[in-house]
C-alpha cells in the first residue's frame, strides 16, 4: 500500500494551483501568491526523466478533449486568504487554494523564514484543531478573512527526532556538499552567480538609468575565439560567500542516549551535545515540553536542568539564547535561504551527480551519521518500524482507477512518486551489496553467483552464473540481459495492460559490476522456478508452457509491441503457442497477480550482428560487412527502429495499393481488355518508392493525392468489415499487403515474431517462416540503408546538433540506431560529400568510440581492485589514459604488503576483496593497444593511434572533453582543479584528485500521458502560428506536468522554455524572463551545469535579458555559454557560430567593435565550413560584421564585407528580393559615408589645423537594430504582411498541408502563419522544435 504520509503530501490540487498562477503569462496573481505557490513547491517537488508518449490522432483528440472538460474541475478555484497567528510574531496574511491540505499549509510555515524553526504544531480554527489530511474546502467555517492559531503541542520521541533533523537541515541549506556528494537528491545551479538576482523587475530598476561605459564587457581570456586554454576551476565558479555561514560547531545526538527509565518518566525524551561558535560545551535534554540545558558533562551523566535551564520549545530558541554567534549567523542565514529560487532548493527525484567536484570539508553531522548506520538503510522515516513492500505499492499504483483526467493525475502521479523512491532505494542497496555491507542469501556460492534480499528488494549481479548464458556469449551476454530487460519492462509499462504486471527493475553500474535490483513477486522465494513458471520456458526454450490467461493478457500487447504470436515445439515435440519469446516467463504471485519477468527479447533480433549459416543477407548489410559476429548474440533491435520500420512499410503499402488503383483506372480507359491487377510485387514496390518523392505536375499531384485518399478509404473499409468491396479492390489491398509482409492479406498488419533464429528454439514443420524471416531482414537492411543516412542528412542539414557523446547517442536512438553501430555512423560521415561539414559529428564519434572502449577495459580493471587501492588505481588508469607522461608508475597502498595474509583469508566476504594488485602493471601503451582492438573489436572501427598525443592530433580532439566523458560515463568525480594533461615531466593525476565513484542507474521513466498531449497540441498550435491557443495548452501541460513530476522535471523544462518564447514573441518581456531563469535553473539541476540543453537555455536567456534592457547579464551568460561549449566540444562546432554572433551583437551595441569583431568574424569562418561560402547565414555574417567597420569608421572593410552580403543574396534570391535591395541600398550608404570621410581627410591634409570641418559622427548602434538581428539569428522573424498577403499564404499553406497529409512526405513544411492584431506575422521556424535547432533560421 503507499504511505498516505508520503502521497498525500502531493496531491493533485495543490501543485496544480501553485504552478499554474506562477507561471501561467494569462492569470497574474500578487506576489504572495507567487511566493505561496513557490514555498509550496519547495515542499512538494518531485521529478523523473524525460519519456515521450507515442499515440494516433484521434486519441490524441479524444485525451484533449476529456482533458479540456475535467481541467475546469482541477484548475480553476479561485484561492483565498487566511490569516495566521504564530506565538512570537505578528499575525501574518497567507494565500491558499481550497483543494489544498492543512499538512501543506504545515510545511509552507516550516519553510518561512520567521516560522522554519517550529515543526511540532497544531493549526486551529476558533480552538477546534484541523485534520492534516483535511481538504481546505471541506473545513466547516474557512473562508476569506479566518484565523488560524498556530498552537505548540507536546513531543515524541519521533516528533524530537523530525525536530532535530529539520533544524539540521536549515543549518545546512545553503551548504553544497550534499550535491557534491549525490546524496538527498541535491544538485548544483550556478545561475544566480552570473545574474546576481539581476532577473525582472528588480534588475530593470538597478539598471534604469545606467550609462553604457558602466558595464564591463571584457571577456575573460580563455573564452576568446582561438584561445586554447580550457580551464576546469571556471565549471564551478565560487561565489564570494560561498561558504555557508556557521552557525554551531557541533551538533550531534549524546552518546548518554537513550534515557534511562528514570529519566523516561520525567519526560526525557533524548539527549543532545553541543558546541556554540564561543567554544561553550553544552548538553540538551529534548522532552515532552521543549528542550532545555543539563547539568551532563562527556563523562558525568547529570540530566537534572541547567541553573538557568532556558526551556524553550524549539531548539532553535533555546540556542538563540545561549550563543550570540548562533542568533546572527542563524538570521542571516535564514534571510539568504529564503532569497534563493526555489528551483535552487526543490529536490530532484532523481539522483544528478557532478563529475567534479572541489575540496570541501568533512565536518560532523548527526544525521548524516545515523542515516549511514541506523536502520534507516532499510528503512523509510514515513513507515515507522516497517520495511517498504516495493512490489505492493509499485503495483496498487497501477491498479488505482484512470477513468478521468483527476484520477489518471493522481494514478500517474503516484507511479511515478513509487518509481523515483525505488530508484532511489535501489541505487543504495547496489551500492551497499557492492560495497560488502549486504549478506548473501546464499553465503556458501561463489562471490559472482551470489544474491541478495535488502530492503524487499531482490539483487543480481551481471555475470553468467551456472552456464544459464551459455550459448549467448556467456558473461558478456549476462552483462547486457539486464538493459535489454529494463527496455522490455518499459515497453510493456508503456502499453499498461490492465491485468499484466512487471516487476519494478533498476540496473546500476558501480565500481565495474553491474547489479540489477528487482521487485520481489509473493510468494517466488518459497518454491523453485519451475514450480513457479507457467508461461514461457526456463531453458531457453527446451520446455516450453503456455497459459490461457497469459495469453489472453499478452495478446493486448502484441499490436501495439508488434509481436507476433506464434507456436514453438517443447521437448516433447508438442505444440505450445506463445504471444512473446520463449525466455519471457509468467508467474502467478500469491498476491494472485499475473506477473512477466525475463523481458531481454521483447524485441527482434537484430540480424547484422547474428550471422546465422544458410541465410543470404539483403545487399545493402553486405555490402557494409554484415552480418557481423557480436561477442553476445543477444543483439536485439530498438523498439524506435521497429516503429520506424513498420510507419516506412505502411507508407510503402499505400503507395502500393494507390498505383494500383490509378493503374487500374488508366486501363479501364485505356484498354478495358488490360488485366487490371496492377503490377507484381516487385514492380510495385520500386515504383512506389518513387511516389510522391518526384515532383511531378499539379495535374500528377492532384491524381496522386486522389490515388492515396482512395487507397485510405478502401483499406479502412475492408478492415471495418463494412459494406461490400468489389474483388478487384480486394485484390489490390492482398497485393499490397503480401508486399509489405503484412500478417493479414485484408488490412496493414506487421509483426515480428522475436523467437527466430535463437538456438534451442524449434518451431512446428507446417509452420513457414521464410515471410518472418525475410521481415527481420528487411528491418536490418532499413537500418542501414535508412535510418543511418537519414541521420547523417539531418545532421548535414543541422536539423541535428548533437554537442556531445550523450547527445548523439540520443539522436541515435531516436532513429532506432543501438550504439554498436557507432563505428558505422563514424564511418558514414567520413565517405559522405561534404564531409567538412560533418566535422563536429566525426570528433563527438571518435571521442565516443575512444571513451566507450576505455569504458569497457576500465569497468575489468576495476573488478580486480579491493576498495583500500581504488583511488590509487582509478588516477593510474586516468595517467596512462590522458596524461602525456610517458611511464606512470602506480602507487600501491602503503599498508598493502603487511596485510597480505591476513587478507587472502577473508577473500570470499565481498566483492571487493579480492587480493590483486596486477591493475599497477598496466601502461600507457598496453592501455591504448587495448582501446585500439575494443573499438575494432566491438565497433569495427579501425582507430590509427596508439598514445593520447596522437589521437589528440590524428582527430582534432581535445583532452577535456575525453576527460568529461570517460568520467560521466563511468561515474569517476574528480577534485576540481586544473590538470596539466600535456606535462610531460609527472604524471596528470595523484590518488587525491579522485573523489568519489558514482552508481551509473538505468530506470523506467514514468510519463505523464495527458501532459504530454497538451504539450503535443500546444507544440502543434505554435507551428501553425496560433500563438495564444498554443500559449494556453503549453500552459495547462505545464500544470499537468506539475501535477505528476511535481516541480522539476525536463518536460516542464521544455514546457518552460516554450512558454518564455511565446512570452517574448508576444511582447511580454518580463515574463519571459521568469519563464526562462526557471528552465535554465530546471536543466542546471535535472540535466547538469555543464549539458548541452543547459548552454542552450543559457542563451535563450540571455537574448531576453538584452531585450529587457540588462546588458551585463547578457554577456555574462553568453560567456558561460560559450565556456561551457568550449569545454564539452571545442571551437569548432556549428552552434558556436550562433554563440558568437550574439556575443558579437551584443558587444556591437554597447560599442566594443573591436571585441565584436573577434566574435564575429570566428562566427564568419565556423558559417563559411559548415553551411558553404555562399549560404545566407555566411551572407548574414558578412553584414553584420560590415556593422561593425561602419561604427569603427574602417568602410574600406565595411565595404568588402558587404558586396560579399550582396553577392550571396543576388545569387541566391535575385535581384529583386527584398534583402538584396536592402544591401544594395547599404552599400550605397557605406559608399556615401567612405567619401564623406575620405573628404575631410583631404580637407585635413589640406589646410592642417585651420581647416573648417564637420565633426563626423559614428554613433552606437540603435539597440532595436542590434535587437532585431538576434531576432533573425535566433531564429525569430516579424515579418509584416498585407491582409492579402495573408489570405494567399494561409490558402497555400492549406493546400501544402494536404498534400504533406496525402503523401506523408518526410520532408516538413517549414512557413508557420498567424494573423495577429497588428497584420503582423510571425514565423518562428525553431519555436518548437528541438533544442538544437536554434541556429535555423526563415528567409
Amino acid at each position: 500500500m503507499v504511505s498516505k504520509t508520503d502521497e498525500m503530501t502531493a496531491t493533485v490540487p495543490n501543485n496544480n494551483t501553485g504552478v499554474k498562477d506562477e507561471n501561467c503569462a494569462a492569470k497574474k496573481k500578487d506576489q504572495k501568491s507567487q511566493d505561496r505557490s513557490a514555498e509550496m513547491a519547495v515542499e512538494n517537488a518531485e521529478d523523473g526523466k524525460h519519456n515521450s508518449c507515442e499515440a494516433d490522432a484521434k486519441e490524441e483528440k479524444d485525451q484533449e478533449d476529456d482533458g479540456s472538460d475535467q481541467e475546469v474541475i482541477v484548475i480553476q478555484d479561485t484561492g483565498f486568504t487566511v490569516k495566521v497567528h504564530a506565538p512570537g510574531i505578528d499575525p501574518f496574511d497567507l494565500q491558499v487554494s481550497p483543494q489544498e491540505m492543512v499538512q501543506e499549509i504545515h510545511q509552507v510555515l516550516m519553510d518561512r523564514e520567521d516560522t522554519c524553526q517550529r515543526t511540532c504544531f497544531s493549526l486551529q480554527l476558533d480552538g477546534n484543531v484541523l485534520d492534516n489530511f483535511a481538504e481546505l474546502k471541506a473545513i466547516e467555517g474557512l473562508q476569506e478573512g479566518s484565523v488560524l492559531k498556530v498552537v505548540e503541542e507536546p513531543y515524541t520521541v519521533r516528533e524530537a527526532r523530525i525536530h532535530v533533523r529539520h533544524i539540521r537541515d536549515l543549518l545546512k541549506s545553503l551548504d553544497p556538499s550534499d550535491a557534491y556528494n549525490g546524496v538527498d537528491c541535491s544538485s548544483l545551479s550556478f545561475l544566480s552567480t552570473f545574474t546576481d538576482g539581476d532577473l525582472g523587475d528588480i534588475g530593470q530598476r538597478k539598471k534604469r538609468g545606467m550609462e553604457l561605459d558602466q558595464i564591463d564587457c571584457t571577456p575573460p581570456e580563455h573564452i576568446l575565439p582561438g584561445s586554447k586554454e580550457r580551464p576546469l576551476v571556471t565549471l564551478q565558479p565560487q561565489s564570494k560567500d560561498w561558504k555557508p555561514l556557521q552557525c554551531l560547531k557541533v551538533l550531534t545526538l549524546s552518546s548518554w542516549n537513550p534515557p534511562p527509565g528514570n529519566r523516561k518518566m520525567h519526560g526525557d525524551l533524548m539527549y543532545l551535545y553541543i558546541v556554540t561558535m564561543e567554544d561553550k560545551h553544552a548538553s540538551i535534554t529534548a522532552s515532552t515540553r521543549g528542550f532545555y540545558l543539563n547539568q551532563s558533562t562527556t563523562y558525568n551523566f547529570s540530566p537534572k536542568p541547567a541553573n538557568p535551564s532556558f526551556l524553550s520549545h524549539s531548539l532553535v530558541e533555546l540556542l538563540n539564547q545561549i550563543s550570540p554567534g548562533f542568533k546572527k549567523n542563524f538570521a542571516a542565514l535564514q534571510r539568504k535561504r529564503v532569497q534563493r529560487h526555489p528551483f535552487e532548493r526543490i529536490a530532484t527525484p532523481f539522483q544528478v551527480y557532478s563529475w567534479t567536484a572541489p575540496q570541501v570539508d568533512h565536518v560532523m553531522d548527526c544525521v548524516r551519521a545515523e542515516d549511514a548506520y541506523t536502520s534507516r538503510l532499510g528503512y523509510e522515516e514515513h513507515i515507522p518500524g516497517q520495511t517498504r513492500d516495493w512490489n505492493e505499492e509499485l503495483q496498487t499504483t497501477r491498479e488505482l482507477s484512470r477513468k478521468n483526467l483527476p484520477e489518471r493525475l493522481l494514478r500517474e502521479r503516484a507511479i511515478f512518486k513509487v518509481h523515483s523512491d525505488f530508484a532511489a532505494a535501489a541505487t543504495r542497496g547496489a551500492m551497499a551489496v557492492i560495497d560488502g555491507n549486504v549478506m548473501a542469501i546464499n553465503p556458501g556460492e561463489e562471490t559472482k553467483m551470489q544474491m541478495f534480499i535488502w530492503n524487499n528488494i531482490f539483487f543480481s549481479l551481471g555475470f553468467d552464473v551456472r552456464d544459464h548464458y551459455k550459448d549467448f556469449g556467456g558473461d558478456h551476454a549476462a552483462f547486457v540481459a539486464p538493459t535489454n530487460d529494463l527496455n522490455g519492462v518499459r515497453a510493456y509499462n508503456a502499453v499498461d495492460v490492465e491485468g499484466l504486471y512487471t516487476l519494478g527493475t533498476v540496473v546500476v553500474d558501480y565500481r565495474g559490476y553491474r547489479v540489477t535490483a528487482q521487485s520481489i513477486i509473493p510468494g517466488i522465494l518459497e518454491r523453485e522456478q519451475e514450480q513457479s513458471v507457467i508461461y514461457g520456458s526456463i531453458d531457453f526454450g527446451k520446455t516450453v508452457v503456455s497459459h490461457p490467461k497469459y495469453l489472453e493478457l499478452l495478446e493486448k500487447t502484441s499490436k501495439p509491441l508488434k509481436v507476433l504470436k506464434h507456436k514453438v515445439l517443447n521437448d516433447k515435440s508438442e505444440e505450445v503457442e506463445l504471444c512473446s519469446s520463449v525466455e519471457c516467463k509468467g508467474i502467478i504471485g500469491n498476491d494472485g497477480r499475473h506477473y512477466i519477468l525475463d523481458l531481454l527479447r521483447t524485441f527482434p533480433p537484430d540480424l547484422n550482428f547474428l550471422p546465422v549459416e544458410g541465410e543470404e543477407m539483403p545487399e545493402e548489410c553486405t555490402k557494409m560487412g554484415f552480418p557481423k559476429e557480436h561477442r553476445h548474440r543477444l543483439c536485439c533491435l530498438r523498439q524506435e527502429l521497429v516503429d520506424a520500420f513498420v510507419e516506412h512499410r505502411y507508407l510503402l503499402f499505400m503507395k502500393l495499393a494507390a498505383l494500383q488503383l490509378i493503374q487500374q483506372k488508366a486501363n479501364k480507359l485505356d484498354n478495358p481488355d488490360v488485366m487490371e491487377n496492377g503490377l507484381s510485387a516487385t514492380t510495385d514496390v520500386a515504383e512506389s518508392e518513387n511516389l510522391g518523392r518526384s515532383e511531378p505536375e499539379d495535374g500528377k499531384i492532384e491524381e496522386n493525392i486522389s490515388g492515396l485518399e482512395q487507397a485510405k478509404e478502401l483499406a479502412e473499409t475492408i478492415a471495418s468489415n463494412e459494406g461490400t468491396v468489389d474483388p478487384k479492390s480486394k485484390e489490390v489491398i492482398q497485393n499490397a499487403c503480401k508486399a509489405v509482409g503484412s500478417i493479414s492479406s485484408t488490412s496493414f498488419d506487421i509483426r515480428f515474431n522475436p523467437d527466430i533464429f535463437s538456438p534451442g528454439v524449434h518451431f512446428p514443420e507446417a509452420c513457414s517462416l521464410d515471410s518472418q524471416k525475410q521481415l527481420l531482414k528487411d528491418a536490418a537492411a532499413f537500418l542501414v540503408s535508412c535510418q543511418i543516412p537519414s541521420l547523417i542528412k539531418d545532421c548535414l542539414d543541422h536539423t541535428v546538433l548533437p554537442m556531445d557523446g550523450a547527445t548523439l547517442a540520443d539522436a541515435m536512438h531516436q532513429r532506432g540506431i543501438n550504439m554498436r553501430y557507432m563505428g558505422r555512423v563514424v564511418e558514414f560521415v567520413t565517405k559522405t560529400p561534404g564531409r567538412s561539414q560533418l566535422d563536429h559529428i566525426y570528433k563527438i564519434g571518435v571521442t565516443e568510440l575512444i571513451t566507450r572502449s576505455a569504458k569497457h577495459i576500465f569497468r575489468t580493471y576495476l573488478q580486480g581492485i579491493e576498495l583500500s587501492g581504488l583511488s590509487a588505481a582509478i588516477s593510474h588508469f586516468l595517467n596512462c589514459f590522458l596524461s602525456s607522461f610517458p611511464n606512470p608508475v602506480a602507487h600501491l597502498p602503503a599498508d598493502e604488503l603487511v596485510s597480505r595474509k591476513k587478507k587472502n583469508k577473508r577473500k570470499n566476504k565481498n566483492l571487493g576483496t579480492a587480493d590483486n594488485t596486477s591493475w599497477s602493471n598496466l601502461t600507457p601503451q598496453d592501455l591504448w593497444k587495448n582501446i585500439v582492438s575494443e573499438t575494432k573489436s566491438y565497433y569495427d572501427y579501425p582507430l590509427e593511434c596508439d598514445h593520447v598525443d596522437q589521437a589528440v592530433e590524428n582527430y582534432g580532439l581535445q583532452k577535456v572533453t575525453i576527460l568529461r566523458e570517460f568520467s560521466v560515463k563511468t561515474g569517476i568525480q574528480l577534485l576540481l582543479k586544473e590538470y596539466n594533461l600535456e606535462g610531460r615531466h609527472k604524471p596528470a593525476f595523484t590518488e587525491e584528485d579522485i573523489l568519489n565513484i558514482f552508481p551509473v542507474v538505468k530506470h523506467v521513466n514514468p510519463k505523464a500521458s495527458d501532459a504530454f498531449h497538451f504539450f503535443q497540441s500546444g507544440q502543434a498550435k505554435v507551428q501553425q502560428g496560433f500563438l495564444k491557443e498554443g500559449c494556453e495548452l503549453i500552459s495547462e501541460a505545464l500544470n499537468l506536468f506539475n501535477n505528476v513530476y511535481g516541480a522539476m522535471h525536463v518536460e516542464i523544462c521544455a514546457c518552460l522554455r516554450l512558454l518564455a518564447r511565446l512570452n517574448y514573441i508576444m511582447g511580454d518581456y518580463s515574463e519571459a524572463l521568469s519563464n526562462q531563469q526557471k528552465a535554465v535553473l530546471m536543466s542546471e539541476r535535472v540535466l547538469g551545469i555543464e549539458h548541452p540543453n543547459t548552454i542552450q537555455e543559457y542563451v535563450h536567456l540571455a537574448l531576453y535579458c538584452f531585450a529587457y534592457g540588462q546588458l551585463s547579464t547578457a554577456l555574462k551568460l553568453l560567456y558561460r555559454a560559450r565556456y561551457l561549449m568550449l569545454l564539452i566540444i571545442g571551437e569548432d562546432h556549428p552552434e558556436m557560430a550562433l554563440l558568437d554572433c550574439n556575443i558579437g551583437l551584443v558587444l556591437h551595441g554597447v560599442m566594443e567593435c573591436g571585441l565584436s569583431l573577434r566574435f564575429l568574424e570566428s562566427a564568419l569562418a565556423i558559417n563559411s565550413k559548415y553551411h558553404g561560402a555562399k549560404s545566407l547565414k555566411v551572407a548574414l555574417s558578412h553584414h553584420l560584421i560590415a556593422r561593425v567597420y561602419e561604427s569603427k569608421a574602417e568602410f574600406r572593410s565595411a565595404l568588402q564585407h558587404e558586396k560579399e552580403c550582396y553577392t550571396i543574396y543576388r545569387n541566391q534570391l535575385g535581384e529583386q528580393h527584398e534583402k538584396t535591395k536592402e544591401s544594395s541600398e547599404y552599400l550605397k550608404h557605406l559608399t556615401q559615408q567612405a567619401v564623406a570621410l575620405q573628404r575631410t581627410m583631404n580637407e585635413i591634409y589640406k589646410n592642417g589645423s585651420n581647416a573648417n570641418i564637420a565633426p563626423l559622427k559614428f554613433p552606437a548602434p540603435n539597440m532595436a537594430s542590434v535587437l532585431e538581428n538576434m531576432n533573425v539569428i535566433n531564429g525569430i522573424l516579424f515579418i509584416p504582411l498585407s491582409q492579402k498577403d495573408l489570405e494567399n499564404l494561409k490558402a497555400e499553406v492549406q493546400r501544402r498541408q494536404q498534400l504533406h497529409e496525402a503523401v506523408n512526405c518526410s520532408e516538413q513544411l517549414t512557413i508557420e502563419e498567424k494573423l495577429t492584431e497588428t497584420e503582423q506575422i510571425h514565423i518562428t521556424e525553431t519555436i518548437a522544435s528541438s533544442d538544437t535547432a536554434a541556429a535555423k533560421t526563415t528567409t
